[in-house]
């Protein structure tokens, strides 16, 4: 990140909370079975909760719309969480991300560009790897940050996945996570996300360790962060990106239990 808009700047502290609002699954994807109405007034319950709770950001994901599509989604898509984070932006006052699975990189900067948003999270940005919608073959830097200046949307800050969960690595098996993250931060990365294997699973504290070591972009966790392993994670990461705990039974298709998020917030407010 540049240093005229260090990490306080974009996300209001240097060490920043961002709660995940799972989009309910959208028009045209298997799983839809709301109207949009419905679909926006979840997002913005979500939303209003978790920044309610002390939540230094949000980002809205169309987790619901498994199985994702890859690198690209339709406009039916684009235009329904378009929707999502007008609504959003207009109920909270703090800064909102997205993210479009899966690696839908320029569509959810778009999105983010027409409804104010502040960030985007991209996979596959730099390395090919194999997810589970197929290969992703062309890692995507040099589009993405193409069409962000095509569009001028460059204030839209860019945190990019490195080794990110539900993949296989394999066939980048002599880059370890290290030399990645630098490559994400030579291709003009603002941010990488460390993560665990799947959505909920914690991190490697000595992936964190590595990433933090070899770049000087600012360093999110992407999965699995819970009360009892946030301290460990506290003085490495500089974003902190919550999902599945803050839900019922730390499932992220469940709503969200206020308890769980009034115990992380408490280990939150400790830390600080």
């Amino acid at each position: 990140m540049d240093d005229s808009q260090p990490i306080e700047e974009l996300l209001g502290t240097a060490k920043a909370l961002v709660g995940m609002v799972h989009v309910r699954a959208l028009p045209g994807t298997p799983l839809a079975a709301l109207p949009m109405s419905a679909i926006v007034a979840d997002a913005v319950r979500e939303a209003k909760e978790l920044a309610d709770a002390g939540f230094d950001a949000v980002m809205i994901e169309n987790m619901h719309d498994r199985p994702y599509l890859r690198q690209s989604v339709g406009p039916e898509v684009v235009s329904a969480m378009a929707a999502v984070l007008d609504a959003v932006r207009d109920a909270v006052s703090v800064p909102i991300g997205v993210q479009i699975l899966a690696g839908a990189n320029r569509e959810a900067l778009a999105v983010a560009m027409a409804g104010g948003g502040t960030f985007i999270r991209a996979e596959n940005f730099v390395f090919a790897h194999v997810a589970d919608e197929g290969l992703m073959l062309e890692a995507d830097a040099g589009r993405l940050l193409r069409y962000r200046r095509e569009i001028g949307a460059e204030h839209i800050r860019i945190f990019a996945d490195v080794k990110k969960k539900h993949s296989s690595h394999a066939i980048t098996a002599d880059v370890d996570i290290a030399q990645m993250a630098q490559a994400a931060a030579f291709y003009g990365a603002d941010g990488v996300v460390v993560t665990g294997s799947a959505t909920g699973e914690p991190v490697a504290v000595d992936d964190v360790r590595a990433v933090r070591a070899s770049v000087p972009l600012p360093l999110a966790i992407g999965s699995g962060i819970t009360p009892e392993n946030l301290p460990a994670l506290w003085e490495t990461g500089d974003v902190f990106i919550v999902g599945s705990f803050l839900k019922r039974d730390g499932k992220w298709h469940e709503p969200i239990d206020g308890d769980r998020v009034e115990a992380l917030m408490r280990v939150v407010e400790r830390l600080r």
